[in-house]
C-alpha cells in the first residue's frame, strides 16, 4: 500500500490517502509540541519510537476485544490503518494527579485518585482544547447524541482495565492519558490515533522517573532515551 496526496497535517503526524479510499496512512514525525505549540522542538527518531510502541498497543487492545483502527506497521515511521470520521473528543484518563488536574483543583501531585477519572477536552488547537461537559458536546455536535457519549467512558475505561496491569508488569505507572475516536465506515466507535509516551503518562514504579513527553515539558532532556526504555520494556 503506497501512501498518494496528503489528507492532514498535525503536530505528531502527517496523514495520506492511499489507493484504497477506506485506508489512510500515518507518518509519525520527530517534531515535539507542548503548552498549545508554544513550545517546539525536534527529535530525531522520535516518530519511529511513537509508531514501534503504537503499534504493539493496538495489537495488544485488538487482542483483548478493543477495536481499533490500526491495520499494519509499513515500516519505522507509517502505519496503515482505517479511514475513520474523527470525532473531535480527546477522552482524558486520569489513574493518579499530575499536571493539570493538580494545578486546576489542588489535588496534590502524585495522588492517586480514589476512581479512575474520565474527562472530555474539545479537539480545538484554536481554542487551546477546553474542557467539555456533556451538555458541550451536544450542542457543539459532537457526537449524535448522549449514549455515544457514554459510549466513549466505557471504551476508555475498559483500555484503562487493559493497560494499568499490563504497564505495571513491565514497571510503569499510567498515570493518565488522552485517546481518540472516530466512527468507521459501519458507523462504529474505534479508538484511532496513537498510544505513546507523547499522549501518555508513564512514571518508572521503582524511582517514579518520568518516561514520557513531560521530560520535553519540563526541560529536563533525555526525552528520546525515555522512550526508548518504553519501547524496550515493551518488547521484552
Amino acid at each position: 500500500m503506497k501512501k498518494t496526496t496528503v489528507l492532514y497535517e498535525g503536530k505528531a503526524k502527517k496523514v495520506f490517502h492511499t489507493e484504497d479510499k477506506e485506508l489512510l496512512i500515518s507518518e509519525f514525525k520527530d517534531s515535539m509540541t507542548a503548552f498549545d505549540g508554544k513550545k517546539k522542538h525536534t527529535e530525531l527518531g522520535k516518530g519511529a519510537l511513537n509508531n514501534k510502541i503504537s503499534t504493539h498497543l493496538f495489537k495488544l487492545l485488538n487482542s483483548h476485544g478493543i477495536d481499533t483502527h490500526f491495520v499494519d506497521m509499513i515500516d519505522d515511521n507509517h502505519m496503515l490503518h482505517k479511514r475513520c470520521d474523527v470525532i473531535y473528543i480527546e477522552v482524558i484518563v486520569r489513574n493518579i494527579a499530575t499536571g493539570s488536574l493538580s494545578k486546576n483543583l489542588g489535588i496534590k501531585n502524585g495522588t492517586v485518585l480514589p476512581f479512575t477519572l474520565v474527562e472530555f477536552d474539545y479537539k480545538n488547537d484554536e481554542l487551546g482544547d477546553p474542557k467539555l461537559n456533556d451538555q458541550h458536546a451536544l450542542i457543539l455536535n459532537l457526537v449524535d447524541n448522549k449514549e455515544e457519549l457514554d459510549i466513549l467512558r466505557t471504551k476508555a475505561r475498559a483500555i484503562n482495565d487493559i493497560l494499568v496491569p499490563y504497564f505495571v508488569d513491565i514497571g510503569l505507572k499510567l498515570v493518565d492519558f488522552k485517546l481518540e475516536f472516530g466512527k468507521d465506515k459501519d458507523g462504529n466507535i474505534i479508538l484511532i490515533d496513537e498510544l505513546s509516551p507523547d499522549n501518555c503518562r508513564f512514571w518508572d514504579t521503582k524511582t517514579g522517573e518520568s518516561l514520557d513527553k513531560d521530560r520535553f515539558r519540563q526541560g529536563i532532556g533525555g526525552v528520546k532515551v525515555a522512550y526508548e526504555e518504553v519501547l524496550k520494556r515493551i518488547l521484552r
